[in-house]
């Protein structure tokens, strides 16, 4: 199989703390989990899902232990139709595990066993996979993750660009502080930077990149340096598009939250599935928004949402 949609990177199971404010270092208290996770994980499974309509196939390459951890992970993404053929399992490795601490001020903290996460490679970047590909999607925790995983994503923009010289790249940058200094952080990303099409950063992340106050003035900055489109991502207020020609802000949809973790993955997935469609940008960032609107209101970061809820909810909103 040679999927039209492709990501790589960290498989994970993450670990979450049921209540707010409880450290991860409180004695005896309560977590919920295993729950599939990896934040490029979770963009390639909202992908899959919101692809039904368009026959968009999607594949995924990375690695998990051999243990259960791996194969919840890979049984959820089989079940919503991923190709799983380039995920190896590495004997003697634990699965990625991430332990999600919530904070009432909206931050998170994490405390991450990296295990088989990082061990994708380039000898994992087949270049057959690529044959048809029309998206390839990179991560900035696939990034920093490690060298070898680093070098993965290098070579997989490579071969996506030798395939298919009109595909396209896009980009969540993902900062992870608390996985590497900011200043390596910045340089690793920059060949994406130049590479990518669409980029999909948060307010912060914004800044981060161009070291401008501001997230608008950011993400117009964003703009010289090589991708054609800076989405936005702005939480529960939406998203706004910028490219050359204008600004588009997308409100976003009002639903109870209930978690928040892989929103904005599963928004990414469903972006690029809307932009792969041919639709016009204030249509795919109001599905994309619907898409990571119905994720809070599941517990866990990869929630069984269907194509059909989404246009439902799209609905009852006009």
């Amino acid at each position: 199989m040679s999927p039209h949609i492709i990501s790589l990177g960290e498989l994970l199971v993450e670990i979450m703390r049921i209540s707010i404010d409880v450290p991860h270092g409180k004695v005896g208290a309560n977590y919920r989990g295993p729950f599939p996770s990896g934040a490029p994980t979770i963009f390639i499974d909202s992908a899959s899902r919101m692809s039904k309509p368009f026959g968009f196939t999607t594949g995924f390459i990375g690695v998990v232990g051999d243990d259960e951890f791996g194969t919840c992970i890979v049984e959820k993404l089989k079940l919503d139709n991923v190709d799983i053929s380039q995920v190896r399992i590495e004997k003697g490795k634990t699965t990625g595990i991430a332990f999600n601490q919530y904070n009432s001020d909206g931050s998170r903290k994490f405390i991450f066993a990296a295990g088989a996460a990082g061990e994708t490679t380039p000898n994992d970047i087949k270049e057959d996979y690529f044959k048809g590909i029309k998206n390839l999607h990179i991560m900035g925790s696939a990034l920093s993750i490690s060298k070898k995983s680093r070098d993965a994503c290098y070579q997989a923009i490579k071969i996506a660009q030798k395939k298919n010289p009109k595909v396209v790249i896009s980009f969540d940058p993902n900062l992870r502080p608390e996985m590497l200094d900011i200043k390596i952080i910045l340089k690793i990303c920059q060949p994406v930077l130049d590479s990518c099409k669409i980029l999909l950063p948060s307010g912060e992340e914004a800044e981060m990149l161009t070291g401008i106050k501001g997230e608008i003035k950011a993400c117009k900055k964003l703009l010289t340096l090589g991708p054609e489109i800076v989405v936005l991502k702005q939480g529960s207020k939406g998203c706004t598009i910028f490219t050359k020609e204008e600004v588009i802000y997308v409100p976003g949809f009002k639903v109870e939250e209930i978690d928040p973790t892989g929103a904005g993955d599963s928004f990414g997935g469903a972006f690029i599935v809307g932009y792969l469609a041919g639709w016009d940008l204030e249509k795919v960032a109001k599905f994309a928004n619907a898409v990571g609107a119905l994720k809070v209101k599941n517990f866990g970061p990869m929630p069984n949402t269907t194509y059909e809820e989404v246009n439902q909810l799209i609905l009852e909103n006009k």
